[in-house]
């Protein structure tokens, strides 16, 4: 059995029906629950936030999700990491998140994300080798660093 192509690709202002579409499935339920605002608006603000930083993710040429991430001079920073409900659970999330790690281990650097509170993805960062640094009411902040 082959595996299927993942790619990136940059995101643009086209694929923004999209990206709102996708983020109202995944974060909706987490956002409620953690008790921050779930409406169009606050969606919109949060997909329009670092969109420098988005990258369509996509499965055999078909958009599946979106990863939003950076670099600067100490680290990596996830920003948004959204796959269709669909494709969850398939290990989709797992190997975008590797290519990520294997990057920031050759630049010798650590990776920091937030995920709320409630939000099964926090055990997929577990696995990978993400912890728990801080966290507040809402989220924990979670930092991987690279093996010495």
């Amino acid at each position: 059995m082959t595996e299927s192509a993942l790619t990136l690709r940059p995101a643009t202002e086209a694929d923004e029906p999209f990206l709102l579409t996708l983020r109202q499935a995944t974060m909706t339920e987490h956002l409620e629950r953690a008790g921050e605002p779930a409406d169009d608006a606050a969606h919109r603000a949060r997909l329009r936030y670092r969109y420098d930083a988005a990258r369509i993710i996509c499965l055999d040429g078909d958009a599946i999700g979106l990863l939003k991430a950076y670099r600067d001079d100490t680290q990596w920073h996830v920003i948004q990491l959204q796959i269709g409900r669909q494709f969850q659970g398939s290990g989709l999330g797992e190997r975008i998140l590797k290519t990520l790690l294997a990057a920031a281990q050759a630049d010798a650097l650590p990776v920091s994300l937030k995920v709320l509170k409630g939000n099964p993805a926090k055990h997929l960062y577990e696995r990978l080798g993400f912890r728990s640094v801080d966290e507040d009411e809402r989220e924990f902040t979670m930092m991987w660093r690279h093996a010495q």
